[in-house]
């Protein structure tokens, strides 16, 4: 007992965080004319240095060159990310990203991912992420990294539905991984614009042997009571995005993970960082969650 505990003590441990850093732009586009204000991005510094995570996804990225300055910045205060990977869909002004400590020895961009409905061909708006991650020489992962359509409505057809089709087509990746390998260590994330009970959402955790694990980071605030309904999650602070139209919070940022890496889940180690003032950066909070560096 004694050995055991001696292990998982000293077993390597990393952290993976998601980010929607709302229009992260070093230059004006065509259709986003606000540039990200200098305190806005020192904000988003303090809330990544506050996770310190050893990769991070991010959404509303703007341009290669705003990624690249983020990352010296970030260097900079001490977190030194020499991996990245900057992907770009259909739309040109904010893209899916990452920063990432360990060495990326896949990258697999979807970029022209597109889908028929109600007679007319979309194209997905920011594509997916797809690299694979080498922590060690034993232990590697997967991240799928996305931002699906928001729920803003559009004359082209129904938000719902185009969040619906996108969702499926990142599902068919992820499918088709975990038929390969039903053990494979995937990490899906990214802001996914809707709750959990929506269809976009439970189409991209799915069901049966290949269905995901929702990690569910909420503060650490001492609240560590089960809800007194034995079917619904606790009643933590698990939201991630303030609307101002509506004035609501909701939880539409989301890490999940493949059932084989679940086994490595630190679920104690899971969580979203309270940060003062966090709304100065962006109208999203970033997640975290963390695992043991080695496969069980």
């Amino acid at each position: 007992m004694l050995l055991l505990a001696t292990v998982i003590a000293t077993a390597e441990t990393f952290r993976v965080a998601t980010y929607n850093v709302a229009n992260y732009l070093d230059q004006a586009t065509e259709s986003r004319r606000d540039v990200k204000s200098a305190e806005a991005k020192a904000k988003i510094r303090e809330s990544i240095k506050a996770l310190k995570p050893d990769v991070i996804a991010f959404q509303e990225m703007g341009a290669v060159s705003a990624l690249l300055e983020l990352r010296e910045a970030l260097k900079a205060d001490g977190l030194d990310y020499p991996n990245w990977e900057h992907v770009t869909g259909f739309d040109t002004n904010i893209h899916v990203a990452l920063l990432s400590k360990f060495p990326i020895t896949a990258r697999r961009p979807h970029t022209n991912d597109n889908f028929l409905l109600s007679g007319r061909r979309f194209r997905v708006n920011r594509g997916f992420l797809e690299v694979d991650l080498k922590v060690n020489d034993k232990y590697s992962f997967t991240v799928f990294a996305a931002h699906l359509k928001s729920r803003r409505p559009v004359p082209e057809a129904d938000e719902a539905e185009l969040r619906l089709e996108e969702a499926k087509l990142l599902r068919e990746k992820i499918e088709a991984r975990l038929t390969a390998n039903p053990n494979a260590n995937l990490v899906v994330l990214g802001d996914f614009n809707n709750t959990k009970d929506s269809p976009s959402t439970k189409v991209l955790i799915g069901r049966g042997k290949t269905k995901l694990v929702d990690t569910r980071p909420a503060e650490r605030n001492g609240d560590n009571l089960p809800n007194p309904n034995p079917a619904w999650e606790p009643m933590n602070i698990t939201w991630t995005h303030y609307y101002g139209k509506e004035d609501s919070l909701s939880r539409i940022d989301y890490i999940l993970i493949s059932q084989g890496m679940a086994r490595e889940w630190i679920k104690a180690e899971t969580y979203i960082q309270f940060v003062p003032n966090w709304g100065i950066g962006s109208d999203h909070r970033p997640i975290q969650a963390t695992f043991e560096a080695v496969d069980k």
